[in-house]
């Protein structure tokens, strides 16, 4: 991945740089001091993937400079600022702002965030190569072969990830097993099984493909416990991460588009305003309805595909 910073603090871009470079994110392939000084083809000339920029800036700010540059730049763009005000914020995500980082900044947070803005890039790119390939074999009329029945699943895969990213969780533990999920569930349906099986019989068949079916009854046993524990974690991470977006800008799409697809208003709500109050509240005891998200999900990443 190559980065460009923009930031009138020359410590801030240092910081940046070396947190990006260090934990081995990337290439800081250019910076700036100022909006005034970033122009969308010399982004494209430098193949910038990831653009992080300052909301505030003496001689254009970075709202005036995305409202020029957003249009045109193909790449992912994150926001770095201590202005907290939700206006500003706002705007800043419907102009195409990605991820919000807060100043002073910290390790952990840069690493989170462009490392989950990394891995939503690499799999758009990764679905935009897998729709041109389908584009191109539907193009030559070719007729069903076995190949093409081999990569159905990869794509629910390869779509659900797509989904993940969007809700927060692709970097989780419990991703993987809602991953598997998906595979089992469009293996089901292709064999004429459109209903969704108990989750507990779910979570066993995800153990039974990952292990092998020689693997003991017992073992099964314990780790799909640990698979549904996984998942209800990375259920509430999703949780907390929706609510977070609606909290900042209630009318931003991804907040629209998922929080009532996937989760109960009430819950959603409820974390909105644990997180307004920075208070730690019962959301980890909050019953999660697994079954309907995992339903949810296996709908978007179908419509995805």
């Amino acid at each position: 991945m190559k980065f460009f910073i923009v930031d009138d603090s020359a410590s801030v871009r240092a910081m940046l740089a070396n947190i990006i470079e260090d934990h081995g994110l990337g290439e800081v392939a250019g910076e700036a001091e100022d909006g005034s000084e970033v122009y969308v083809d010399e982004l494209a000339r430098r193949n910038i993937d990831i653009l992080l920029i300052d909301l505030l800036m003496p001689n254009r700010d970075g709202i005036e400079t995305l409202r020029e540059i957003a249009p045109y730049f193909e790449g992912k763009i994150i926001m770095v600022s201590q202005v907290e005000a939700k206006e500003l914020i706002g705007e800043a995500y419907t102009l195409g702002v990605e991820h919000y980082i807060t100043k002073p900044i910290n390790q952990l947070e840069v690493v989170h965030i462009v490392k989950k803005v990394s891995d939503y890039l690499q799999i758009q790119r990764s679905l935009n190569a897998i729709h041109e390939s389908l584009r191109v074999l539907g193009s030559l009329k070719e007729s069903p072969s076995p190949l093409k029945m081999k990569n159905a699943v990869p794509s629910i895969v390869a779509a659900g990830k797509t989904v993940l990213l969007e809700l927060g969780i692709y970097s989780e533990s419990g991703g993987k097993d809602l991953l598997d999920m998906l595979s089992i569930l469009y293996a089901h349906e292709k064999e004429g099984n459109r209903e969704m099986p108990p989750l507990k019989d779910l979570f066993q068949q995800v153990m039974v493909k990952r292990l092998g079916s020689k693997t003991p009854m017992d073992q099964i046993q314990k780790e799909t416990k640990a698979g549904e524990q996984r998942v209800r974690r990375a259920i509430h991470q999703a949780l907390g991460h929706i609510a977070s977006i609606g909290l900042t800008d209630y009318s931003n799409p991804k907040f629209e588009k998922y929080a009532s697809k996937f989760f109960d208003y009430s819950h959603v709500r409820l974390k909105m305003i644990e997180l307004e109050k920075k208070t730690a509240g019962s959301s980890l005891h909050t019953r999660i309805n697994i079954k309907k998200f995992v339903q949810v999900l296996y709908n978007e990443a179908l419509e995805g595909m």
